[in-house]
């Protein structure tokens, strides 16, 4: 049985008329009643009555072209699907992002845009930090990442990226703090930014920072920028979030360098300080593996 002779069965049955459903299905008639009494012998059971003047279902056949239809249309569906998938129209995309990505405008508005654009798709949206995200692109668990790197960063050939956006540096200091009066804003509103400060002022501070086993690129891009400076940062205490490090700063237990993005947290008590000089842009990137760009995956970058 195939779906040629079901969709022959099922012309013929809704017609009741051989040549009438021949007409309609392009073919001659001979071939049509051989691939009809085909499927009769091979289901055991006649699904037609035929006599010189009429054609009418038997019961099995009555009942066999309620099957038939159903199993054309779940064939027709299948093809628009494959369809859809092929030309990027639906499909299911995978998503990783670090913490601060949400918080840029551009993001939730390009995602929101893709949604409307493509309502029938499969977005699954995870928070990663960027090392979990690297690993997981190089083992085909996700499909698209957001990270941020390290500026040493080169990414293997093995995955593609591309910059999407550039993020200024800021050191956050408790309002009070000396640094923060220098700069005239002493006493200004807690989520103000002050004027700009280099990284080797911070040579005696004690820092705040995200763990280094999480893999984050932020972690390697304070780092990196205290080596150069001649200094390594005296790390006081280690938090997961973001704002855990901004509230802590607040409460006196160090300074620390976050991207300029979280200033828009409006957390009380810190000022947070422009970084100057060589890399003091943190960069969000936008990676893939390289060569495995499915086009539900090269419709959901074209947003961004």
């Amino acid at each position: 049985m195939d779906f040629r002779q079901l969709r022959y069965f099922v012309a013929v049955a809704e017609a009741l008329s051989f040549s009438e459903a021949a007409r309609k299905l392009h073919v001659s008639q001979p071939p049509l009643s051989i691939q009809i009494k085909a499927l009769e012998d091979e289901l055991g059971s006649p699904l037609l009555e035929r006599t010189r003047h009429k054609v009418s279902l038997t019961a099995a056949g009555s009942l066999f072209l309620e099957k038939a239809r159903a199993a054309l249309a779940n064939l027709d569906e299948a093809r628009d699907v494959v369809k859809q998938v092929a030309s990027g129209e639906t499909g299911e995309i995978r998503v990783a992002f670090t913490a601060s990505v949400p918080m840029h405008d551009a993001f939730p508005r390009a995602f929101q845009r893709f949604r409307e654009a493509h309502r029938n798709a499969m977005l699954e949206l995870v928070h990663m930090s960027t090392g979990q995200q690297l690993q997981q692109i190089e083992q085909g668990e996700i499909d698209v990442g957001f990270l941020r790197p390290s500026p040493q960063f080169r990414p293997p050939p093995t995955i593609a990226v591309r910059e999407v956006l550039a993020d200024r540096l800021v050191v956050v200091v408790p309002t009070w703090h000396p640094l923060a009066r220098d700069t005239g804003h002493a006493g200004g509103p807690a989520q103000g930014i002050a004027g700009g400060i280099d990284i080797a002022d911070l040579s005696g501070e004690s820092f705040l920072l995200f763990p280094r086993g999480l893999g984050c690129g932020l972690f390697d891009h304070v780092t990196t920028l205290c080596n150069r400076a001649g200094f390594a940062p005296r790390t006081v205490q280690e938090a997961r979030e973001a704002t855990t490090i901004i509230g802590l700063v607040a409460s006196g237990a160090g300074v620390a360098v976050l991207p300029e993005i979280y200033a828009r947290t409006g957390i009380p008590g810190v000022t947070y300080l422009p970084l100057i000089g060589p890399d003091a842009d943190s960069r969000v990137l936008m990676a893939h593996r390289a060569g495995m760009l499915s086009p539900i995956m090269g419709r959901f970058m074209g947003f961004f």
